[in-house]
């Protein structure tokens, strides 16, 4: 699915490219259903689809976790996965019902770069 300017996701989307260029796959994930509400990659072996309804059950399972642990003041934020040349950001917006999926080169991009990216275009799709 690639992204649309006229959704809040698309046009979310489309803002991270900007200012990220060098990303390997954004997606905007519905945490209910896992589908990506809108999505692009740079690169042809990341399907970001496939990625979104993954990292939703990470998401969920997270949730739960802190539901069993009472972490009833709690939120999350955002989720990282480091891989070996690979940083995938899962970064919820404050309802925690949608978030951003992000993966980058970990050679090529600033982690606090990239955090501050998804900060800033968060609220967009609440």
């Amino acid at each position: 699915m690639a992204y649309s300017t006229n959704s809040a996701a698309g046009k979310a989307v489309e803002a991270i490219i900007n200012d990220l260029p060098g990303l390997l796959a954004v997606a905007v994930v519905d945490v209910t259903s896992g589908m990506a509400l809108a999505s692009h990659s740079n690169s042809p072996t990341l399907n970001p689809e496939t990625a979104a309804a993954y990292n939703t059950e990470v998401v969920k399972q997270k949730q739960k976790a802190m539901s069993a642990l009472k972490l009833t003041n709690e939120s999350i934020e955002d989720i990282l996965i480091t891989l070996t040349n690979q940083l995938h950001l899962l970064k919820l917006n404050p309802a925690g019902n949608k978030f951003i999926y992000l993966a980058v080169n970990s050679r090529e991009t600033n982690l606090a770069i990239a955090r501050e990216v998804l900060r800033s275009h968060v609220d967009q799709i609440s």
